[in-house]
């Protein structure tokens, strides 16, 4: 057996014959070598197999299996994690791609540089299914090493993955050795991996875009969403990892505290979609205190309509262009128009730019 690599690419895929070759010419195009590609394809119908071969064919830094029956999307990526040799684990969906030729160098120098962090991010471009661009996803503000803890509360209270989805993440194959990602989720999986990594590290965070997150009807994101997986999945997050991260804090910021009033006026008005908010609500409640759950209340009042309005204006511009996400952009989201310039197929595309950090 050849040395161990540094990277492991890991490349999960189903029946994405139709964009596995940008995803596999996204890897073999990087200037850094050091690296081996796992290919799982679960038990595809659309003739993956027969790709996939080819490519393996011509690098022997890639090895194919093709599953003789369908694991399922957890644990097709479970396997690939078993099989990891390399030092860091980059996971990459086959719908996906990575976005610049020294990606996975950024990614293991990162990683390097601070060996207090467990795992790596970036921010991630937005395309769709012709390989358009839509926009960028940015969620943490600070570049360079950012605390685990304050990352894992953000997600927690805000109900958000705000590190990003496998394709956008690196992470230390020890940190998993005892671990795999749960079969308990479908919607919450990566998200519940980064919290369990970030118990015992750090994250690290660039700003630049060094993933291509492709959204499509068919991801398993899009089918997640329709069913409304989100919202239960979520409440077992914050069952399972509150104490770690949050517990009785009562030294919350401003923002958080207006985070955690959100996600109290969310859980009160949903509950009746998952029995498991009500136990929660109470937590929530205790930690946030009558005074401020009053003053945001006030707050919420005084701003409804200017939200109302803009709610109405986005879906004003989604009707011109279909092409924007079905759901109300985040309040931490700001949009721009692109410049005529750079709109390939609409006069109305829009993208986000970085939010305001007051």
């Amino acid at each position: 057996m050849s040395p161990r690599p540094k990277i492991s690419v890991l490349i999960p895929t189903y029946n994405y014959a139709r964009f596995l070759p940008e995803a596999i010419e996204s890897v073999l195009e990087q200037d850094y070598r050091d690296f081996e590609v796992l290919i799982s394809d679960d038990d595809s119908t659309d003739g993956s197999a027969g790709i996939l071969r080819n490519y393996a064919n011509r690098d022997p830094r890639i090895r194919v299996v093709v599953q003789p029956r369908n694991l399922g999307m957890v644990a097709n990526w479970n396997w690939c994690l078993t099989q990891a040799r390399g030092e860091y684990v980059k996971f990459l969906f086959g719908d996906d791609r990575l976005a610049c030729a020294h990606a996975l160098r950024r990614l293991a120098q990162m990683l390097d540089d601070h060996p207090s962090a467990v795992l790596a991010a970036s921010t991630r471009q937005l395309i769709d299914e012709h390989s358009r661009p839509l926009g960028r996803r940015d969620d943490i503000a600070h570049e360079g090493l950012v605390a685990g803890r304050d990352v894992a509360r953000r997600c927690l209270l805000q109900f958000k993955n705000c590190i990003g989805e496998p394709s956008t993440v690196i992470f230390r194959r020890a940190a998993v050795a005892v671990r795999s990602f749960s079969t308990h989720y479908r919607q919450a999986v990566d998200l519940d991996m980064w919290l369990y990594l970030l118990r015992g590290g750090n994250l690290v965070y660039t700003h630049e875009p060094l993933s291509h997150f492709r959204c499509h009807a068919e991801q398993q994101t899009a089918v997640n969403h329709r069913q409304r997986l989100g919202w239960s999945e979520h409440v077992r997050l914050a069952h399972d990892y509150w104490a770690d991260f949050v517990g009785t804090d009562t030294a919350l910021r401003l923002r958080e505290r207006r985070e955690l009033f959100q996600l109290i006026h969310w859980a009160q008005r949903n509950q009746q979609y998952d029995a498991s908010l009500k136990s929660l609500l109470p937590i929530l409640r205790q930690l946030l205190g009558p005074t401020w759950y009053r003053c945001f209340w006030m707050e919420r009042k005084l701003t409804r309509p200017f939200a109302n309005a803009r709610r109405v204006w986005f879906v004003h511009l989604r009707r011109q262009n279909p092409t924007l996400p079905a759901h109300f952009p985040p309040q931490s989201v700001r949009y721009a128009p692109v410049p005529a310039s750079q709109r390939p197929y609409s006069h109305l595309q829009l993208r986000p730019v970085s939010p305001r950090r007051d």
